[in-house]
């Protein structure tokens, strides 16, 4: 075995910076969010309660084109949800069923990212 054939080992594992990438992110959107109006803090919760109840594998909405309907549907319960626990802090009402689509669409990709990145570096 000459020189020019060794090879660490540890080289050969896959993505091993992946994790440390993701948990970067991770804490990026954790600072952001902290900077979020409490309405839309109250929104962000509701919606990432919601989302987490869909994130299993074969859920719709890693579909590769989510559905139009499913997404008008998640959307009305989370806006039923946040009008019955919380306070909208005087936010008219088109506008807080804007923001709650924005920040649905928001989690929604940020969800499907993570899935696609992960599940290219699982064997």
């Amino acid at each position: 075995m000459y020189k020019d054939d060794f090879y660490p080992f540890y080289k050969t594992w896959a993505a091993s910076g992946l994790y440390r990438e993701e948990s970067g992110q991770e804490k990026e959107f954790a600072l952001m969010k902290s900077y979020y109006p409490e309405a839309a803090r109250q929104i962000q919760e509701k919606v990432e309660k919601w989302c987490h109840l869909l994130d299993y594998e074969g859920s719709r909405i890693y579909d590769e084109y989510p559905d139009r309907f499913m997404l008008d549907r998640l959307y009305r319960k989370i806006r039923e949800d946040i009008r019955q626990d919380t306070d909208a802090g005087g936010v008219p009402g088109s506008f807080l069923d804007e923001l709650i689509q924005v920040i649905l669409y928001q989690e929604i990709t940020r969800r499907r990212c993570r899935r696609r990145r992960c599940s290219f570096y699982s064997f």
